[in-house]
């Protein structure tokens, strides 16, 4: 029986650690690309 629970909560663990960080690449790669077009809306009007 304990070991069934240990089991399952070392894989949810693991699961969720893996999951945070794809989710975390994937908001980061979206929040890069919004602040590089946003700084290059910026900078084009700076110089018009």
């Amino acid at each position: 029986m304990f070991k069934t629970i240990s089991i399952i909560v070392i894989l949810v663990t693991i699961f969720g650690v893996g999951f945070f960080f794809i989710v975390k690449r994937a908001l980061k790669k979206r929040l890069d690309y919004y602040l590089s077009k946003n700084n290059k809306k910026k900078f084009e009007t700076f110089h018009n």
